[in-house]
């Protein structure tokens, strides 16, 4: 079970993390069942910001959800790589002013090298749904190294510790 304060710690530190605020406009993509909506939905609701929902047919065509981008002048995204990949696919450009965070799961380096040049900042984001979402976090550089075999997972969240034990249990 995870807990109230689990979730306002996750907020609190990807609001610190994304530099969150009450200009922003977060676009909702994840059905509310899945953990991650809680950023999506919590986030700018506790920043004063606005949460803009898609519906299940804007997220599941990559053309629709271009226009939806930038008809609600949207300032910061999280989805998953397969979502990201939809809207690459799409032949979308990209945003200048567009945040975006990726998780729920891996990252592969191509989509990641795809990402940075089209978004104004992005993270990769990790994390099991038993630590109340997002555990990791690392902002990606801009530009991504060529030779690279993966995309860091990065580093913990705000008031919580990584512990990395081995088969032994140490």
């Amino acid at each position: 079970m995870v807990e109230h304060r689990s979730i306002v710690n996750h907020v609190l530190a990807m609001t610190d993390e994304v530099a969150l605020n009450s200009a922003d406009r977060l676009l909702a993509v994840t059905t509310i069942s899945f953990d991650i909506a809680a950023l999506e939905i919590f986030g700018p609701l506790a920043n004063g910001g606005t949460c803009v929902i898609a519906d299940e047919a804007q997220t599941r065509d990559g053309a629709t959800l271009v226009k939806l981008i930038e008809e609600a002048e949207i300032s910061i995204m999280q989805a998953t790589p397969a979502t990201w990949r939809l809207l690459c696919d799409s032949g979308w450009s990209g945003s200048p002013r567009l945040r975006g965070l990726c998780g729920g799961e891996a990252l592969p380096v191509e989509l990641a090298s795809r990402l940075v040049s089209r978004l104004a900042r992005v993270w990769n984001v990790y994390g099991p749904t038993e630590t109340a979402v997002w555990s990791l976090v690392a902002e990606l550089p801009g530009e991504i190294d060529a030779g690279a075999v993966a995309v860091p997972i990065g580093r913990p969240i705000a008031n919580t510790r990584l512990f990395v034990v081995g088969e032994g249990g140490g």
